[in-house]
């Protein structure tokens, strides 16, 4: 682990060559099986209320009828995830032929909305765990092995391939500290 700026970082974030291949995942990571959806951030629940109304029209049926009648946020203040369809799809899933496609992110991308989609989304496959800090770790999961092989490819390290999502949540100057801290450590292996 290393710590930049206060923020604790798995050291396979910096070595793990990652690139979304969302043709051959199908938006895996918006529909993986588990007892909850996304972890969301207290600031983001007013974002996902008040722009609801703008993207409820990318939804299906199916997910209106969850979010107006189970809700689109459970748990506890400080605990709160998306809530998840038949324990699968989190409820903000639509469909673009096979693929699992986020509606706030659709409507984001249109200029229609503000918030792009929960910081968890965006930062994915890293999560983050709270030690009187941030600590950033690789959440590897058998859904993600074609990002994996495609970054291996492409040659894109998993900390450039998140750039915006990561500047979204530290900052442009805390990535470029990030930066100079693989560069530096990249010409002391090279000594």
């Amino acid at each position: 682990m290393t710590i930049i700026n206060d923020i604790l970082i798995d050291e396979d974030i910096f070595a793990t060559k990652f690139c979304c291949d969302i043709e051959k995942c199908k938006g895996a990571c918006c529909t993986f099986p588990g007892e909850y959806g996304a972890p969301l951030l207290e600031s983001e629940i007013q974002l996902l209320e008040d722009n609801y109304p703008k993207i409820k029209k990318y939804l299906s049926d199916r997910s209106i009828y969850y979010i107006e009648n189970q809700g689109m946020y459970e748990g506890r203040a400080g605990y709160r995830t998306t809530v998840c369809i038949n324990k699968r799809d989190c409820v903000f899933v639509y469909y673009e032929g096979e693929v699992a496609l986020c509606a706030y992110e659709k409507a984001y991308l249109a200029g229609e909305i503000d918030f792009r989609k929960p910081l968890s989304c965006h930062l994915f496959p890293i999560r983050v765990k709270k030690f009187g800090g941030d600590a950033l770790y690789y959440c590897q999961i058998d859904e993600c092995n074609d990002a994996v092989e495609k970054g291996e490819n492409e040659n894109i390290l998993m900390i450039d391939s998140l750039k915006t999502a990561l500047v979204r949540a530290y900052g442009e100057q805390w990535y470029d500290t990030v930066k100079q801290y693989l560069e530096s450590a990249k010409e002391e292996k090279e000594l």
